[in-house]
């Protein structure tokens, strides 16, 4: 299933899902200027120099390595991305998904959530594979985290989603819930297959993944539980004014 666009009106417009959109996008941009100069070599010098490289923060935290690297690289890596379809699924997700839940926590509040998302998911797949030399980089754990809290906010919001039966496919609308909560458990299952092999080049680091979701998913139930912040937390979309956002 491929989502395009969600039923889940917004109230203000979704400065720093677009920011973030943006500055990906920037980046990507310079990758192919490096690509583009410099080859396959120094690309890979720059996903090496920037992305978070799981054998570099573990010793980090045993204490026999640069924890400034370190840092840089899991937060640094949350912008680069390996290829043109690794960046549009992510940035497709990020749009349909994260206008929503930076409606509801607010504009900083998304900020900081999104990228301790992102943090926390680069920090789970160094727990499964804390020796790999391979960096990962992408945003996919942090909108993992989006869409764990959105999962949780508004389980029920209908998303539009191109869903293939075989050599067909159909335009069906999708309860939130049936969407990711599928897209979670795929990740699960992949990534419990994944364990002892290698996250290789153009390979998926499913557990950064399942980390962000989970993540999200708590910090979603927390704002259910304190309450809601411009938009009620019943897991309905609601009407009023609204911007289209990513839907």
């Amino acid at each position: 299933m491929i989502p395009l666009r969600d039923a889940n009106p917004t109230r203000r417009a979704p400065v720093v899902t677009i920011g973030l959109i943006v500055l990906c996008v920037a980046v990507f941009g310079q990758e192919l200027l490096v690509g583009a100069s410099g080859g396959d070599a120094a690309l890979d010098a720059l996903f090496r120099t920037w992305g978070a490289i799981p054998s570099r923060i573990s010793g980090a935290f045993a204490g026999g390595g640069d924890p400034g690297s370190a840092a840089v690289g899991v937060v640094a890596g949350l912008f680069l991305h390996a290829g043109w379809l690794h960046l549009a699924g992510n940035m497709l997700f990020l749009w349909i998904f994260g206008n929503n839940v930076e409606d509801r926590l607010g504009r900083l509040s998304f900020l900081g959530f999104y990228l301790a998302g992102g943090i926390t998911a680069s920090l789970a797949q160094v727990w499964t594979d804390p020796t790999s030399t391979l960096p990962l980089v992408g945003a996919s754990g942090a909108i993992a985290a989006t869409l764990g809290a959105y999962l949780v906010l508004w389980p029920r919001a209908r998303v539009l989603s191109l869903v293939f039966l075989g050599f067909f496919y159909q335009l069906l609308e999708v309860p939130a819930v049936i969407l990711l909560g599928f897209w979670f458990l795929l990740q699960l299952v992949e990534g419990l297959g994944s364990l002892g092999g290698a996250t290789a080049g153009g390979g998926v680091a499913f557990f950064a993944h399942v980390g962000g979701f989970v993540l999200g998913a708590a910090v979603g139930f927390i704002v259910r539980a304190v309450g809601p912040r411009g938009r009620p937390g019943n897991g309905v979309a609601t009407a009023g004014p609204t911007l289209s956002g990513g839907g």
